[in-house]
């Protein structure tokens, strides 16, 4: 089939210059959410209508397989689907999609070409409590069971239609050649006086075409965003239709109303998530790793077994099995740990392998630096790895045990075994199996008096 998804609104109601379907709804673009289900369909071509900020959507979209139609002028849904045109396949049939209604489920989609075929023009429907605002199902005898018709908006409707409770989703399916025919025929005498891609469904009823319908699974299939509001309402509904799988998949939520995922999370077996934690880009947690309150992971892999303390931060990160961090600890990118690493609170991990056993439990920083098994990195210690130009490589071989308030100043090596005491500042290597110390000479001076506070005058 073609795919056609309609994203050239300017959102006046988000009060953004941000296009609206480059709005986030967890941590990608509703565009972005709509392409990956049209995606799933296997269309033979997908069009992306753009209008305002054109350019700014075809950068943020960005790949091959989407073709773009401009819509210079906003003149209605019809004359939208009508830039696209040009683009499409005839043999085939068009599904309508709409680039700010981003949580139909492909399952929905399938049912409506299935239902719609190559010949039939096909319409999702679904019922509201409140229809407000949506364009009504007009059926034959005006009852649920009859054929379609057509389909009135809001402020074209009389009253008895205004108390139609099946609605018009927008999306249709419809064979590419007549609607090609239907869409050349739309007027704009309206109360919008705009081009309703809806009316085609008289066309279609005018021309013996079968008018048909299906329905979503759920009405927040079917929600757009117009408005900060809606925005926030269907975060909260899709972040609790993701927590809903994790639950069902096994994982344990301690409050499923409370976690973020902006991305795509997978879990092993037997693995807890307390509150307020935030999952962005792509996060596998593997069996057994529990995850403490108020945590931010992006683009991580935690280790079975491992445990994170509360309010830690990793990011583009590997944690391995039974790891030990936190809380407050920042893995930065490029950090790899062993197993059974710890890094404790207040400690920074940049670009640096910790293999397995090692510690650093308080208040350190270790970056660009290769770190050994059994090594103890004491409270205060740095890697100085900047020159003010240059990043330089620490190591630490095995077994190390480094003094609280060291400066390792990099390129040096810490051979296996070897001691750095105290307040040490080291500037050359290190070697193996000894002790090695530089700090200044301690000394008690005799006499010396403490300044006493002078009164005022």
């Amino acid at each position: 089939m073609n795919i056609v998804i309609l994203a050239a609104g300017m959102g006046k109601r988000m009060n953004s210059a941000l296009p609206k379907v480059l709005h986030p709804l967890a941590g990608r673009p509703l565009l972005a959410h709509v392409i990956a289900t049209a995606r799933q369909l296997s269309p033979t071509r997908l069009v992306v209508v753009v209008g305002h900020g054109a350019e700014r959507v075809r950068e943020a979209v960005g790949a091959d397989d989407v073709a773009f139609a401009l819509q210079a002028e906003q003149l209605g849904t019809g004359h939208a689907v009508t830039q696209a045109l040009p683009l499409l396949d005839d043999s085939r049939p068009t599904l309508v999609l709409y680039g700010d209604v981003p949580l139909t489920e492909p399952a929905t989609l399938r049912r409506l070409v299935a239902e719609a075929g190559a010949e039939r023009f096909g319409i999702l429907t679904v019922e509201m409590d409140d229809p407000t605002g949506y364009g009504r199902i007009v059926r034959e005898g005006g009852d649920n069971t009859g054929s379609i018709t057509r389909i009135v908006e809001q402020k074209d409707a009389s009253a008895a239609q205004r108390a139609i409770r099946e609605i018009n989703t927008g999306i249709i399916m419809a064979p590419t050649g007549h609607l090609r025919r239907w869409l050349s025929t739309l007027r704009n005498d309206n109360a919008q006086g705009e081009y309703y891609l809806t009316d085609t469904v008289e066309r279609a009823v005018a021309d013996g075409v079968e008018v048909v319908s299906a329905q979503p699974g759920a009405l927040w299939e079917t929600l757009g965003v117009n408005s900060k509001v809606q925005l926030a309402e269907l975060e909260r509904i899709h972040q609790r239709n993701l927590a809903q799988r994790l639950l069902e998949a096994g994982v344990t939520l301690m409050d499923p109303a409370r976690i973020d995922i902006r991305g795509e999370l997978t879990c092993g077996r037997d693995v807890t998530i307390d509150v307020n934690c935030v999952f962005e880009g792509r996060v596998h947690l593997e069996d057994g790793a529990h995850v403490g309150a108020n945590c931010v992971i992006r683009n991580s892999t935690v280790g079975a077994g491992a445990h994170l303390q509360p309010f830690c931060h990793f990011e583009d990160a590997s944690v391995g099995a039974h790891g030990r961090i936190g809380p407050y600890a920042r893995l930065r990118p490029g950090t790899v740990l062993g197993e059974d690493v710890h890094i404790g609170n207040f400690v920074e991990v940049k670009n640096s392998q910790i293999a397995a056993h090692s510690k650093a439990n308080h208040l350190a920083y270790v970056g660009d630096a290769t770190v050994g098994s059994r090594v103890n990195i004491g409270a205060g210690t740095i890697t100085c790895n900047y020159d003010g130009a240059n990043k330089h490589r620490t190591v630490i071989e095995d077994d190390v045990f480094i003094g609280s308030d060291s400066q390792l100043v990099a390129p040096v090596t810490v051979r296996r075994g070897a001691t750095l005491g105290a307040g040490t500042t080291l500037t050359k290597d290190a070697p193996a199996g000894k002790l090695t110390l530089s700090r200044a000479k301690q000394m008690t001076l005799d006499g010396w008096q403490r300044p006493v506070k002078q009164a005022k005058k």
